[in-house]
């Protein structure tokens, strides 16, 4: 079956700076002699001093010094240090690997998922930049491309697509958070976690907290299943029941539309 052909998309919306210079829809070069530094340049060594330093050392200033440049021209190029950020998660990301096409959507949205927590992890500091809005940037809306591919040929409404691609990627940067926070802590403390399983053990009794008791003297809270914070045992548990619901949601809306 065909495509269906879709009304025409009005192109008349205003973008933030940073995305019309990501995507060229904005004059880089002005005019004036030609410039020594490209936005490229600028926005690598922003990932590089948050990589090194952490994001909090990133400033325009800082920056400048890293290109060898002053930091008023560095506002030729970029108008805000929020710009800057926003171009360097949008870098960080990378483009999405070819191995999305052609592959059953689990698969797919599995790699997916897996793609954009390593991104995470060799840039930990992209986690700090808030989120401001929704995806616009090169790489962020290729990576949209291919988990919405995942879903092509699916039962789902292109609405449930987006949800579902929008649930998975809410569910890894969650996880990635949430790991990034207690190594920091660890590294930060130069000590072992305690053991959050006998700390438990001196507050709850099973008059108050049946439940939690129950975890507490099955051993499921020792430190033996949560030494590594970097293990992916909960990621793969969280990812796979997600995919579960997924599936139960492709299978109700095929039988519906049958």
């Amino acid at each position: 079956m065909a495509d269906p052909v879709l009304p025409a998309i009005p192109a008349d919306a205003v973008l933030p700076a940073s995305i019309e210079l990501a995507w060229g829809l904005r004059d880089r070069s002005g005019k004036g002699p030609k410039r020594a530094l490209t936005l490229e340049r600028i926005v690598a060594a922003g990932i590089a001093v948050a990589g090194l330093e952490g994001l909090g050392a990133v400033s325009m200033a800082r920056v400048a010094a890293e290109v060898g440049s002053s930091t008023m021209a560095l506002y030729r190029y970029l108008p805000s240090k929020d710009d800057l950020l926003e171009l360097m998660v949008d870098s960080g990301l990378g483009r999405p690997p070819a191995v999305f096409k052609n592959v059953r959507w689990r698969k797919g949205l599995r790699l997916w998922a897996e793609g954009i927590r390593d991104a995470y992890r060799a840039h930990p500091w992209a986690l700090r930049v808030p989120i401001s809005g929704p995806p616009l940037g090169p790489n962020n809306l290729r990576w949209f491309e291919a988990a919405l591919s995942c879903l092509r040929n699916t039962s789902l409404t292109e609405q449930q697509k987006v949800s579902v691609v929008l649930l998975v990627s809410g569910f890894v940067r969650n996880e990635e958070t949430l790991t990034m926070d207690i190594v920091a802590k660890i590294v930060a403390s130069g000590q072992p976690p305690e053991n959050y399983g006998r700390q438990l053990a001196r507050l709850v009794d099973q008059a108050h907290f049946p439940s939690l008791y129950s975890a507490v003297v099955s051993g499921a809270l020792e430190d033996e299943n949560f030494e590594d914070p970097g293990l992916d045992a909960e990621f793969e548990f969280g990812l796979e029941r997600i995919l579960d619901g997924i599936a139960v949601l492709i299978d109700k809306q095929r039988l519906a539309s049958t």
